[in-house]
């Protein structure tokens, strides 16, 4: 007998409303992200500015809402100030982060004029390793105060008379890394964040703060470093970040697809963390979640450490994403939604060429791979309120972690567009997963359509020349009869179910 799943879906049984920025993605000054990546004067299709118009298509069909940048490692040597003026007068500087050199061609300003032409706000990380507070609150007044002062009429100067009221400051990144330029303890990082975030809020109250939280969940620190941050910290920030990457190094699909599990158990280790430390506080504020790195990244790692340094935009961390990665993606992407209540911003890393969904040939073709869309439907698709997935499903084992459901599913409920969208992926990688969805609490529903990802080769995955070796069909099977979605999930794959809710119960 096939083994089938289960799932239940109660309108009235809400995770939390779904906040549009976990959409986000990351732009850092790394490999071909910037040159070569979003900006590239000298290709056939940049615009007046320099950016490439076939990449922003493509950005812009993701509905990224918000972008984070400069970094990433590479913000805590930087000095935003080198990226403004002319550029002509803009200088060169060693990278150390990633030992290259930057040239500085895109900056603030730049930057803040790419995102309006993508559709995405700016989250801006400030430098809390080489630099500190009074650095800080300068690009606060740079880029958002009206004018009348020193550093919002330097901004005029440039050409940008009205702010660009960036709302969204990472105070620093990753500073538990003993990689990271200028690294310190939790009680020093908590410590210098507590000001900086002050004196940020003092220039515009308006603004919301991300403090950092441990680079990964693997960290000795860890959850060590976020109780310690947050005992300095948690009055005067918004959010806490998490970042996390996994791969498949011992080609180990099943162990692989099973990653997001430790996602979501890293999450609620760093709620109940967030949660103790209100409770200490006596605090009426709930900390919330910026999941401002994740992804899949481990293909490049080798490619990496044969690069020559010194180079400007040498290509770095280009993993090249097959079929198995996009299932894991959509888990994670799973993962996000099943804790909408305190994820509320989150960043796949990063967005063009490292690391990412989007891949270029520096003055050639812009193509998908296989990661663009899981991400894209879930942006697309995945708006209004995050319902709690009550799932029978049959289990496997792997040497880690016990209990992995082959179906990873949940369901999001667009009340405005009367519209339901289940999201499911089947992590068997030999047999399909019969499916039915109990949608009893909802009344007369049409299936849309149902969309699939798969690929009878797990490894298969898109380049410039085969750009669609691996995409989505809409031949799906879902059907619904009596409030119940019957569906038939293909081995290894990504599904994503739409309904029409006809009308109320």
């Amino acid at each position: 007998m096939v083994a089938s799943a289960k799932m239940i879906v109660d309108k009235d049984f809400i995770i939390g409303e779904v906040d549009k920025r976990i959409y986000g993605s990351f732009i850092e000054h790394l490999g071909r992200a910037v040159y070569g990546g979003i900006y590239e004067p000298d290709h056939p299709l940049a615009d007046e500015q320099g950016f490439r118009t076939d990449v922003l298509e493509l950005v812009r069909s993701l509905q990224t809402p918000i972008i984070r940048y400069p970094g990433g490692n590479f913000v805590s040597g930087y000095d935003w100030k080198d990226g403004i003026g002319t550029k002509e007068s803009r200088k060169k500087r060693l990278e150390l982060a990633w030992r290259t050199i930057e040239p500085n061609q895109v900056g603030l300003n730049e930057f803040a004029d790419w995102c309006n032409k993508a559709g995405a706000d700016v989250m801006w990380a400030v430098n809390l390793g080489t630099q500190g507070p009074d650095d800080a609150r300068s690009i606060v007044e740079y880029s958002n105060h009206p004018g009348g002062t020193y550093w919002s009429d330097l901004r005029a100067q440039h050409g940008y008379q009205q702010p660009h009221a960036i709302k969204t400051w990472c105070l620093g990144n990753e500073m538990d890394g003993p990689w990271q330029i200028g690294h310190k303890t939790a009680e020093e990082y908590g410590r210098i964040a507590c000001e900086t975030a002050k004196v940020m809020k003092w220039v515009d109250p308006s603004i919301e703060l991300v403090v950092c939280g441990s680079s990964s969940r693997g960290m000795a620190t860890f959850p060590e470093w976020e109780a310690t941050v947050l005992e300095h910290t948690y009055p005067h920030v918004d959010y806490i970040s998490l970042h996390t990457y996994y791969g498949n190094k011992q080609n180990d699909t099943a162990a692989f697809l099973a990653r997001s599990l430790q996602m979501d158990d890293f999450i609620r280790s760093v709620i109940a963390t967030c949660d103790y430390m209100k409770a200490k506080k006596r605090s009426k504020k709930t900390m919330m979640l910026s999941f401002d790195e994740w992804n899949v990244w481990y293909h490049s790692n080798e490619a990496d450490s044969q690069i020559e340094p010194w180079q400007v935009a040498p290509p770095q961390l280009e993993d090249v994403y097959n079929h198995e990665d996009a299932l894991l993606v959509g888990c994670m992407l799973i993962s996000l939604l099943k804790h909408a209540d305190r994820v509320k911003m989150a960043c796949m890393a990063q967005l063009v060429n490292v690391i990412a969904p989007i891949m270029t040939q520096n003055g050639g073709k812009a193509w998908k791979q296989t990661i663009f869309y899981p991400f894209q439907h879930v942006s697309v698709f995945g708006r209004g309120q995050a319902l709690v997935p009550l799932i029978q499903s049959p289990k496997y084992d792997t040497k880690e972690i016990t209990d992995v459901p082959y179906l990873e599913a949940i369901a999001v409920h667009n009340e405005a567009d009367a519209e339901l969208t289940v999201f499911a992926v089947n992590r068997d990688t030999d047999n399909a997963l019969p499916l039915q969805v109990d949608l009893r609490s909802f009344g007369m529903c049409r299936v849309i359509e149902h969309i699939v990802l798969e690929h009878s080769d797990l490894k298969a995955t898109n380049t410039a020349d085969a750009p669609d070796r691996v995409k989505p069909h809409r031949g799906g099977n879902a059907a619904i009869a009596d409030r119940v979605v019957s569906a038939t999930l293909p081995k290894a794959s990504w599904n994503v179910i739409r309904l029409k809710l006809e009308s109320s119960h």
